[in-house]
């Protein structure tokens, strides 16, 4: 199955127009149309194939992705709504109220502004802090909207409706709903309308008064091309001027719904109004004018990089794709519990900005510096932190409700290259991080190798030059006192003392030296060309040290260092050219620098839930 076109279900209520006919396309055999149900798994308005077959009964677990399986049932629906009269006040539950009361998962939901008559608008929450005596008296008072708040809306805006929140369409919107896959709704205030029989439509005050959230609401904002998003729903705003390829990756199938312009999906015809089916795995060629609004189902993370000054956290998606990041000072001098609430604090702050809830994120993983044992969630020993065995995977676990992994942070690193960045062709990989230190790390068959209670891979401490510098582990000649960028530093500035007349000195002070200085000088002066060839040659017996211990398909390298791009790898490259075990016999060994730079961090910490 490749992209198909879909045949929406048509609603007709009261308040419905004749725009979804007119202007969108969309057949009935009602004078009006209130809703379009494009992409619906629901009996009471399924939606269909070109072949008359339901989307529901067509597809499989494979077209429709990985993270669709974890729900009972499809978890999503996709609507066009077009109000010609003011829709009622109401309320959805959430799934702890709909499942056990109604049998049923409650509702979130999004909504698209396609189009907006002039004046028109929403009601979207309350306008401050209510009670529920408030709440219920103004109900019966008939001045519920007194204490709304109502927004004028334009083309191109959307708000996200948590479930718990009151609100309304009003008259002369025309919206796309992304939702929770739910027909629930608790009917607050109907403007004493009557049906086609004359009868007012039912309230059901009671169950709204149980359920609706009484703060103040506050617009959730997210990022420019993202609609709204939860565990039920990802959707976002797709532009399209002339051709692009989009893919459904194996995680989620894509909805499309065009909401303006026209072209092709695929070779078929798309105008306004029309929507489509991607299987998960499968790729579209879409050509035209067009915007979209996309639906799919996506997983979200929290990561978490820990360093001794700051605390970086970030919402991640099982794609690779941070969402929204922040930083906050780590303040280690309160101890460990006071970083566990920092921790915690930032991680919440995150959840909330993204417009997610705790129970919609899968977990947080985290990036710690020392020796962690990841299957107890302890931080054995961090010398960074001065910490000695601290388990912070359960406090902050404790703290934010969430599952939590943990892992150094160099291994973070690396597994965050592997799944996201330059390793990620590959199953086996060493990285190394050149900085202050030489961090290392190990992905071996996909997944992160860590070693007896995590305490391995600490490949900066393996020694190239027996009894050769002081390491700052306590022992000599390690590959760190060679290759990180301290190292590098250092014997920039011995060569510089040692030779008055380098032209190195140009710099202006021995204080001045960076690790670019030799580099710099090397084409022109002997004393740098002696510090890169000399910084090479250590860090190259390192890196066929692991080649040959591991034998990975690539070896990537990161820090600051790798700024220097072709200058660092060519020679790199021969030398392991050079030493290689079995050389040209056996399977070789690629060198290629790290891609993620500082998001390396959040994103490996993230990815600890991938395995």
């Amino acid at each position: 199955m490749n992209v198909e076109k879909l045949i929406p279900a048509t609603k007709s209520y009261l308040w419905g127009g004749r725009k979804l006919k007119e202007k969108y396309g969309k057949k009935s055999d009602e004078e009006t149309i209130a809703e379009s149900w494009e992409l619906s798994f629901l009996d009471a308005g399924a939606s269909c194939l070109q072949n008359g077959k339901t989307l529901k009964a067509s597809v499989g677990e494979k077209e429709l992705g990985v993270n669709a399986l974890r729900f009972p049932f499809f978890p999503a629906l996709v609507k066009l709504i077009d109000a010609k009269s003011d829709l009622s006040v109401q309320v959805h539950p959430s799934d702890a109220y709909a499942l056990p009361n109604e049998n049923s998962l409650g509702k979130t939901e999004v909504w698209y502004i396609v189009e907006a008559e002039a004046g028109a608008g929403i009601y979207l929450g309350f306008n401050r802090d209510v009670t529920k005596e408030e709440y219920e008296r103004a109900i019966k008072e008939n001045r519920l909207l007194e204490l709304l708040n109502f927004f004028e809306v334009k083309a191109g805006e959307s708000y996200f409706i948590p479930a718990g929140t009151i609100h309304a369409i009003g008259k002369g919107c025309l919206i796309c709903e992304i939702q929770q896959n739910s027909n629930l709704t608790y009917r607050v205030y109907d403007y004493a309308r009557k049906d086609k029989d004359g009868k007012q439509r039912e309230l059901h005050i009671e169950k709204a008064l149980a359920v609706t959230s009484l703060s103040k609401f506050e617009k959730r904002e997210f990022a420019k091309d993202t609609v709204g998003l939860s565990k039920y729903f990802t959707a976002k705003t797709l532009l399209i001027k002339g051709e692009a390829r989009v893919l459904a990756d194996a995680g989620s199938f894509k909805a499309f719904t065009l909401v303006r312009g026209e072209g092709e999906v695929n070779g078929t015809r798309a105008t306004r109004g029309d929507s489509f089916f991607l299987p998960a795995g499968q790729t579209a060629t879409l050509k035209g004018e067009m915007e979209i609004v996309t639906t799919e189902i996506r997983k979200y993370y929290v990561g978490i990089d820990l360093g001794g000054t700051f605390i970086k956290g970030g919402i991640v998606n099982d794609l690779g794709e941070i969402i929204l990041e922040e930083k906050t000072p780590t303040e280690s001098e309160k101890g460990a519990e006071g970083v566990a609430n920092n921790i915690a604090k930032l991680a919440l702050s995150l959840i909330k900005k993204a417009g997610l809830t705790v129970e919609e994120i899968e977990g947080l993983g985290m990036g710690v510096p020392g020796m962690i044992d990841g299957e107890r969630g302890e931080v054995v020993f961090s010398n960074n932190l001065g910490w000695e065995h601290f388990m912070i995977g359960e406090r902050v676990g404790e703290l934010t409700g969430l599952p939590v992994k943990i892992a150094n942070d160099a291994n973070v690193a690396t597994l965050g290259e592997v799944k996201f960045g330059a390793g990620k062709a590959y199953k086996d990989a060493v990285m190394l991080t050149l900085g202050t230190g030489v961090g290392g790390g190990l992905v071996l068959g996909g997944k992160l190798y860590e070693g007896n209670h995590g305490a391995g891979a600490e490949l900066g401490h393996s020694v190239i030059v027996a009894g050769g510098e002081p390491c700052t582990c306590g022992r000599k000649g390690c590959l760190e006192a060679y290759a990180s960028a301290t190292a590098l530093i250092r014997d920039t500035k011995r060569a510089m003392e040692k030779d008055a007349k380098s032209k190195m000195w140009e710099i202006g002070s021995i204080d001045a030296v960076t690790g670019k200085t030799p580099f710099d000088y090397a084409a022109t002066d002997a004393a740098a060309k002696a510090v890169v060839e000399n910084y090479l040659e250590m860090l190259g017996t390192g890196i066929v040290n692991f080649a040959n211990i591991f034998r990975p398909e690539v070896v990537l390298l990161g820090g600051g260092v790798c700024a220097q791009g072709e200058n660092l790898l060519r020679p790199l490259k021969r030398i392991l050219q050079r030493d290689l075990f079995a050389g040209e016999k056996g399977p070789q060994v690629e060198i290629k620098i790290a891609e993620l730079g500082n998001s390396a961090g959040l994103l490996g910490a993230a990815a600890l839930f991938f395995e």
